[in-house]
């Protein structure tokens, strides 16, 4: 054990004495943290909008003035053909054209249908999907009005109508940065964690320190519990920032207890901490590590839910999910944070990471001589 202190009391004094980690590990996530949740919006506004208005009748005006009224959309382009409004997206103008054909309103009134064409620049494809889903809930809701305004009229018997009532469990005002910041937070650990950790040995081959420990006494399991265990306890208190900021900045308050989170990223820093480690021992120098690191991190980040629903995923790219730490953490930060979920419900979510721990740090002690001595 006295090596392993030895070992801990280096790697601080190593760490605090470089301002400059100092910065990288807590400043940059903090102002990255408060920055992110403010672009990342699911929302899509200011969709620039081009009307053909073909039929120029009261119906049609009531129709495009519901659409520019949602507050989605922004009238850019007011074109009597449709190969007009064509060429306004073609330069850019507009990212999507409603065409209302001529006889619009006679054809409602009379036969009670008509048709309505949706033309969508699609090299923006979220943009294009909500914009042109805004828009046909903007023109069902229009139907819906107009209908009920005939059977009030009455130009139809009254007939029974039903009436739809919902609620949003977890996150009843659908706000967004209750959804991604917890998201954000993880990444951001994991980033500052697995980055830190893999360049940690490769900077003791490149200093040459690591002759030096390698004719030590020292122990394998030591060595990497040594290098592990600062980078453990430096994530922890990012984590904690992390946290003072979602309560503070932006109100988030967990309906579950603080207790259940710090259990389950200790667990989840001690696997992620690992994979780095692990990285390091096969890297030669702190270039290739970090590109390493890198790679397989956005690989994490991106097949994490946090950006796209895992469900929506292909069936190869879910099963890459079920062996992805990050994955479980984001959905244990949502559980907790949105749900009040505690150790028993994530109690899965916790033996997975231990797996992932075990088997990361194990091959890391494991590899550690091979490639270094």
């Amino acid at each position: 054990m006295r090596m392993l202190k030895f070992l801990l009391q280096k790697e601080l004094k190593q760490i605090f004495r470089d301002p400059g980690i100092i910065r990288v590990l807590f400043i940059m996530p903090m102002v990255q943290l408060l920055i992110l949740p403010l672009a990342a919006d699911y929302e899509i506004k200011n969709i620039n909008l081009g009307v053909v208005d073909q039929d120029h009748t009261e119906y049609s005006r009531i129709l495009t003035n519901k659409i520019i009224a949602s507050g989605y959309f922004k009238l850019k382009d007011y074109s009597p053909t449709f190969n007009q409004g064509l060429k306004a997206i073609e330069l850019d103008k507009t990212d999507l054209i409603v065409e209302i054909p001529p006889h619009f309103e006679r054809d409602l009134v009379k036969d009670n249908q008509a048709t309505l064409f949706i033309a969508v620049n699609a090299i923006n494809g979220v943009k294009a999907g909500l914009g042109g889903a805004y828009v046909q809930q903007i023109i069902q809701g229009y139907n819906q009005n107009v209908r009920m305004k005939w059977i009030q009229a009455p130009r139809y018997s009254p007939q029974p109508t039903i009436d739809v009532t919902y609620s949003d469990w977890y996150n009843p005002h659908m706000n967004y940065k209750v959804f991604m910041v917890p998201g954000i937070l993880v990444m951001l650990v994991t980033m500052i964690g697995s980055s830190f950790a893999a360049n940690n040995i490769v900077r003791e081959k490149e200093l040459g320190t690591i002759e030096q420990i390698n004719v030590s006494p020292i122990k394998k399991w030591q060595f990497i519990l040594g290098k592990l265990i600062p980078f453990w306890m430096l994530a922890l208190s990012v984590l904690t920032l992390g946290l003072i900021i979602a309560r503070v900045v932006y109100g988030i308050i967990p309906l579950g207890s603080y207790f259940t989170i710090y259990i389950f990223a200790s667990i989840y820093l001690l696997a992620v901490l690992g994979l780095g480690l692990l990285l390091s021992t096969y890297a030669q120098t702190q270039q290739q590590s970090m590109l390493v690191s890198f790679f397989v991190t956005m690989i994490f980040n991106l097949l994490s839910g946090l950006y796209t629903p895992i469900e929506s995923m292909p069936t190869w790219a879910q099963w890459i999910t079920k062996f992805n730490p990050v994955s479980y953490f984001i959905e244990v930060m949502r559980m907790v944070m949105l749900k009040g979920s505690g150790l028993t419900d994530i109690r899965f979510h916790i033996v997975a990471i231990l797996g992932f721990a075990l088997f990361f740090n194990g091959w890391a002690v494991l590899n550690y001589r091979k490639r270094t001595g």
